[in-house]
């Protein structure tokens, strides 16, 4: 059976995931309770035609799902206006957003479509209480393939400054190497340098490997602990000033470090 043959059978939200897929959207099968239904969920997800199909066959599911950020090239303002404040916030600032795509969703709020910028990231009620942000990291299901309206058939802009400014988290603080190299000035030049060479490392490990990193070069350090060189609190101190800039969130700095000090014998 030909391609054309065999989307010609296919239900309607399965051709439209293989159209948005032709226009560059990564997209996999959704839930109707909006959960992926494949087992990685948006990371499963596809832009050929051949691998949408694969994928509904094993994974049957009524919603269409579209990887949000660089894998699909949109982020989406997610306004749920059902929640207190959203609708004042979009009453606020409605005159001032662009005309862009902009989708009806089920529980009667709006998905206004952004062009990608780099860096943005999912959030949750940053910009307002309701209103959040989808995309690298994210997904949102494409609810005109469900029989939504398309409130708006604009091509996606790009993100207002004004609007990207409230989206975009405040860049990480900066190591204070010099706070840093107070903190360890008894220390011989030796112990200066491993701390010195730990804390780079670190703050300039990409995404996928910080965890990784902080891990291995707090380990490292915890060596000097028991030679007197270096306290548990001072090595603390260097790598979390490091792990912040390189963007890791408190939570997981405080655990990784932690577990790393602890493994090395070091108080925790």
């Amino acid at each position: 059976m030909s391609a054309a043959s065999q989307l010609a059978v296919l239900p309607p939200h399965i051709i439209q995931a293989v159209n948005l897929g032709k226009h560059g959207a990564a997209v996999f099968p959704c839930q109707e309770n909006k959960q992926p239904a494949c087992p990685h969920g948006f990371k499963d997800a596809a832009t050929k035609a051949d691998a949408i199909m694969t994928l509904w066959r094993r994974y049957p599911g009524p919603l269409v799902g579209v990887a949000t950020g660089a894998a699909s090239g949109i982020d989406v303002l997610d306004l749920d206006l059902h929640k207190e404040g959203a609708d004042d916030w979009h009453a606020e600032h409605c005159a001032r957003l662009p005309a862009t795509r902009t989708h009806r969703t089920r529980s009667g709020g709006l998905h206004m479509l952004f062009r990608h910028r780099e860096g943005m990231r999912n959030s949750a009620s940053r910009i307002a209480p309701g209103i959040d942000v989808r995309a690298d990291g994210g997904y949102i299901i494409w609810w005109p393939a469900a029989g939504l309206d398309v409130v708006s058939k604009a091509p996606a802009a790009p993100w207002p400054a004004w609007l990207a400014e409230m989206a975009v988290p405040p860049p990480p603080p900066k190591a204070d190497l010099a706070k840093i190299e107070r903190g360890i000035e008894d220390a011989d030049r030796y112990v200066r340098g491993a701390v010195r060479g730990a804390v780079q490392a670190v703050a300039s490990a990409g995404q996928g490997r910080r965890n990784d990193t902080l891990n291995a070069e707090t380990y490292a350090l915890a060596r000097f602990i028991p030679e007197g060189h270096l306290t548990a609190g001072q090595i603390a101190e260097a790598m979390a000033a490091a792990a912040l800039q390189a963007g890791l969130t408190v939570p997981e700095i405080e655990k990784t470090i932690t577990s790393a000090l602890r493994a090395r014998g070091g108080a925790a």
